[in-house]
């Protein structure tokens, strides 16, 4: 009975252990993903969200409300920077029900967009034919 206890515990520890180191990978896989949107490097983000999802199986939609860049999210962020191809890539690949919920400040993208006066810029006319 207590070798049974023993090994239960060491799966039970070796699963917490697994899990934990692959969090902590996919955070650093991540870690640079703002910098790549503000570079507005769409070869390179494309790269990014390709190797996570292959290794983590995580899409966009699963990581997105989990970064926050200079307290952003990072399609707030492309508009900021101006950074079309990085913003519009996000766009087509978040589901449109996701575009339409309200962000971690409650607003959601196009409130924010308008609010900010950036309604002229490229990348909410690609948010606007998707919403």
């Amino acid at each position: 009975m207590l070798k049974i206890a023993k090994t239960t515990a060491v799966i039970v520890m070796s699963c917490c252990v697994f899990s934990l180191s692959a969090h902590a990978d996919v955070n650093e896989d991540l870690q640079n993903i703002c910098t790549i949107v503000k570079a507005d490097d769409k070869g390179e983000l494309r790269k990014k969200m390709k190797k996570v999802e292959s290794d983590y199986r995580l899409k966009l939609q699963d990581y997105y409300t989990g970064i926050s860049c200079d307290g952003e999210s990072l399609i707030r962020i492309a508009f900021l920077n101006n950074a079309l191809e990085t913003g519009e890539l996000m766009i087509k690949k978040m589901p449109k029900s996701l575009l339409n919920t309200p962000e971690s400040d409650g607003k959601t993208l196009r409130a924010w967009v308008s609010e900010r006066q950036l309604m002229s810029s490229p990348i909410a006319t690609v948010l606007n034919e998707r919403i």
